[in-house]
């Protein structure tokens, strides 16, 4: 995957980097895969602007995507490679042997026409699903589920992926892409290989306007605020607003933000990179 630099030929292309979409066979999805999807703008049932700095934004179709993989020793052919607008990574089309069709996220170096599978005895081919279970150490995975049967909750953005480091009786042990190591059952499915898209971290918007057509609205920073609008607020010249604090006076910095009783706490071996 590539990013094309501009010529600053305008304020607004000066620093914008984008992707140049090599990889993308088809500009329009699957009809039978999306439907409509209903902004809300940041504003409750009610009315009330619950969330800030929401709005706008382009017109999107939402695609189905098959997390679960669970059609078994059903061969499956790759006819497209498609950008998503909700998400990072790129998505592929499969056309399965049974006359079904689904989107998955489609993993680095997937090709068109290329043959996948899910299943047990399987070989762990990039784009392939198995157990964690009956995947070799050392294996890079992505789409990783939490609950045998829940479908993919994990490792999923463009670019990322997940390493198993060893196995102890019915747990995999998993190098996760933020540097955490933690227990997933081993009954629990994977996708082989890494997700695709990898320089997306790479690209910048270069203008206002290209955040506006993702649907964010403008952030005002607490500091330029009065004192009563946010408790940052106030003071003589450019004042630095004191520790730094949300809207509501909460500490942002230095507090814990993981619940000390969370249930999943005991199946992590090694927290996050700090």
């Amino acid at each position: 995957m590539k990013v094309n630099k501009l010529n600053p030929t305008t304020p607004g292309q000066r620093h914008k980097v984008i992707s140049i979409f090599s990889e993308i066979t088809v500009k329009k999805p699957e009809k039978s895969l999306v439907f409509g999807e209903k902004k809300s703008g940041g504003r409750s049932s009610d009315g009330h602007r619950t969330m800030r700095h929401i709005g706008g934004g382009h017109r999107r179709k939402l695609r189905l995507i098959d997390f679960k993989r669970n059609k078994d020793g059903v061969s499956a052919v790759v006819k497209s490679i498609e950008y998503d607008p909700n998400r990072s990574a790129r998505i592929a089309l499969l056309y399965y042997s049974n006359g079904r069709k689904s989107y998955i996220i489609a993993p680095d170096g997937l090709k068109i026409n290329q043959v996948l599978i899910s299943g047990e005895n399987i070989s762990p081919d990039v784009g392939n699903t198995l157990t964690l279970f009956n995947i070799p150490l050392g294996t890079l995975i992505h789409n990783i589920e939490l609950c045998p049967g829940q479908g993919a909750k994990m490792v999923r953005s463009a670019g990322v992926f997940a390493q198993i480091v060893s196995k102890e009786n019915n747990y995999s042990i998993i190098k996760l892409p933020s540097g955490e190591i933690r227990k997933i059952l081993s009954s629990c499915r994977a996708t082989i290989g890494s997700v695709g898209n990898s320089n997306h971290i790479l690209e910048k918007s270069g203008k206002a306007g290209r955040e506006r057509w993702l649907g964010h609205r403008p952030h005002v920073r607490g500091v330029v605020m009065n004192p009563v609008d946010h408790p940052m607020g106030g003071g003589e010249g450019r004042a630095s607003g004191g520790h730094p604090r949300s809207r509501k006076g909460i500490y942002s910095k230095g507090l814990k933000t993981r619940d000390v009783k969370k249930y999943s706490s005991k199946y992590i071996v090694t927290k996050r990179k700090k």
